[in-house]
């Protein structure tokens, strides 16, 4: 199956590490995080991807001249200034009837299998993939006089869940396309409609969104501790 990853916006929330790159290039071990997401698709038999480009495309393109060979490797260009949606909806010409779709910056340890089965079971225009949300603060317990009874380090909040990405979608859902943002416009619009599934996943996912991610993600590698590889480890 085809992987489309959208790739193509300005990084904001990674600023200043994204003046000069675009996000999904940003290095995990000597690496780019982008080729990292692609190798955790390859290693699971995926190997045909649409990469959604758009700031600084040029470096994603010079990228992957001569790399990589066993991939199948397509370059869109959507629009620098291009919405998520629209820049989804601009690979739709390269496109099968079924296919992955996830962020370029967001890395995870999901079974991919067991995501396309789910949908395939449910039979919605699109699944995605949602993980129970970490809290990024510590969480103080008091008691009715505020003496503090314990200290919760970054929590998981399994009460609350948030896409992370990793999307199985049809073709034809870009016939119900309502406008240019995939989680403003697109999703809610699915939902009313009763199109849009969730696979729980209860597993790894992070997001580079800082320096302090890179560095963290970097610490995995470094330590043998890359929740993203373990799928490919357990195959």
């Amino acid at each position: 199956m085809q992987v489309v990853i959208l790739c193509g916006g300005k990084g904001r929330r990674a600023h200043p590490l994204t003046q000069d790159i675009p996000k999904p290039m940003l290095p995990i071990g000597g690496s780019p995080i982008l080729v990292h997401l692609m190798q955790l698709f390859a290693d699971q038999g995926h190997r045909e991807f649409v990469l959604s480009v758009g700031y600084r495309q040029e470096i994603i393109r010079d990228y992957f001249q001569g790399r990589h060979p066993d991939w199948c490797v397509d370059i869109i260009d959507t629009g620098a200034d291009a919405d998520t949606g629209e820049r989804l909806r601009g690979c739709r010409p390269l496109l099968g009837e079924t296919f992955f779709a996830t962020y370029g910056d967001g890395l995870a340890d999901v079974p991919l299998d067991a995501l396309l089965a789910f949908h395939m079971a449910h039979g919605g225009l699109m699944t995605l993939t949602s993980v129970p949300l970490t809290c990024q603060y510590g969480i103080v317990e008091a008691d009715a006089k505020g003496r503090v009874a314990s200290f919760h380090e970054k929590p998981v909040l399994r009460e609350y869940w948030i896409n992370a990405g990793f999307m199985v979608m049809e073709r034809r859902l870009f016939d119900h396309w309502p406008g240019p943002n995939l989680e403003r416009d697109v999703l809610p619009s699915l939902a009313r409609r009763e199109q849009v599934y969730t696979f729980r996943h209860d597993g790894f996912f992070k997001a580079l969104d800082s320096l302090k991610d890179q560095q963290e993600l970097d610490e995995m590698l470094r330590s043998n501790r890359a929740p993203w590889r373990s799928v490919r480890a357990a195959r």
